[in-house]
């Protein structure tokens, strides 16, 4: 039992710091019954969460099952400076009633991941206001600016003249500080926090509290484009708030080498469990649509219920496997006859702009009444339609 827990735990892992002490907290946690600590940090900059988020989630909840207490560290301090990681200017402030809020949303989404009871949300502006004056240049003296600008985003910033404001230095160093005032035995990050992660091993060796921290980094998830990183701005993202009938189009909208992915680093199943798949699909038996389906089921389920699941599947094929329009799709009111079908398109929501929209009639993408439009230059006369663009936006347009 301890063999398949630690290789839960190192699945899908790209770094690992200290194993050695993992394998005895784990082995400890079988073995004499004792619990452990693992500390994962959220800045709540945004109100909702996306999948690329929950790959952290999906790592806390498998240390939950093998004997730790999660301490979700909600950074409402540390979001008023905002963490400078990966970043090329210094970063906007957030207001106090911003981060409340975006706390409050960060709360209820990640609770479908992970076990509440065995869950202590922790708030850093706790400790950090306590800090005081005296506390907060004590904290500075541990740490050296020669040091600080050998991070690689800083040192960038720094060789090409970029400002670099005190209050981004001091970042890292609050960050190492949670994990000095919860005395964490493990921090979970992804990659790009490397250099903020070992400030925590850092920080808990110099204020002496008796132990260092282990550290385990995740890889980056990437997005539906299977190339650049989740990210909303990119527009490849699936969110945890996202609608069942979407999250299931995005997810079979997936590579079939993407799909791999997504289960090592989103998947509850086991790793047996996913190689089981795995050669069902090199050997024929499974088709990889049938395993995408069961992967977006589960997502689904996780983030509604089952019935939410069931009913996007049945939705989807009902749409693309019978050439069928969605039973519940949004109407607008037009109010200009004729309307050029672009800007149509448009004040539909279906596209960003109108010259987005003449690519995709040129690419053969959009549709009226299921009838492919070929002239990037129609105009549409008063009545109703179904306009269409890609296999899963819809809207009902009525032209006045």
């Amino acid at each position: 039992m301890i063999k398949e827990a630690l290789r839960e735990i190192s699945r899908g892992t790209a770094e690992i710091i200290d194993n050695d002490a993992i394998v005895k907290l784990v082995t400890n946690y079988f073995q004499k019954g004792e619990t452990y600590t693992v500390k994962a940090g959220f800045d709540p900059t945004a109100p909702d969460l996306h999948l690329g988020h929950t790959v952290l989630l999906q790592k806390l909840a498998t240390f939950q099952k093998y004997g730790a207490k999660i301490q979700f560290l909600i950074g409402d301090f540390t979001a008023q400076i905002g963490d400078p990681t990966g970043k090329s200017v210094t970063r906007k402030t957030l207001s106090a009633v911003q981060i409340q809020e975006n706390a409050k949303s960060y709360k209820d989404q990640v609770f479908k991941i992970l076990d509440p009871l065995k869950t202590e949300v922790v708030f850093n502006s706790e400790w950090i206001n306590a800090l005081g004056a005296s506390g907060m240049l004590s904290l500075t003296t541990t740490f050296n600016v020669a040091r600080m600008l050998e991070r690689d985003d800083f040192d960038k910033r720094y060789k090409s003249g970029t400002s670099i404001s005190i209050s981004e230095f001091i970042y890292p160093l609050l960050q190492g500080y949670d994990s000095v005032h919860l005395k964490s035995d493990i921090e979970i990050g992804g990659t790009d926090q490397k250099f903020n992660l070992l400030m925590g091993r850092h920080l808990q060796r110099a204020y002496e509290i008796g132990k260092e921290q282990s550290v385990l980094m995740m890889p980056i998830l990437e997005g539906l484009d299977g190339v650049q990183k989740m990210s909303k701005s990119l527009n490849n993202y699936i969110g945890v708030a996202d609608e069942p009938n979407d999250m299931f189009g995005k997810v079979l909208s997936i590579s079939d080498e993407l799909m791999w992915r997504y289960y090592e680093l989103l998947s509850a199943k086991s790793l047996d469990e996913i190689e089981a798949l795995k050669n069902g699909v090199n050997d024929g038996s499974l088709h990889p649509k049938k395993v995408k389906e069961e992967l977006g089921l589960e997502i689904i389920e996780r983030f509604h219920s089952k019935d939410a699941a069931i009913g996007a599947k049945e939705e989807f094929e009902r749409v693309h496997a019978n050439n069928e329009i969605p039973t519940d799709i949004e109407e607008f009111e037009l109010l200009e006859s004729p309307i050029w079908i672009a800007k149509a398109l448009v004040e539909c929501k279906l596209e960003p702009s109108t010259s987005q929209a003449r690519r995709d009639i040129k690419q053969g993408a959009v549709k009226i009444n299921q009838d492919k439009v070929e002239d990037d230059q129609l105009q549409i006369e008063s009545g109703e339609y179904i306009l269409q663009v890609g296999k899963r936006k819809f809207a009902k347009a009525r032209v006045k």
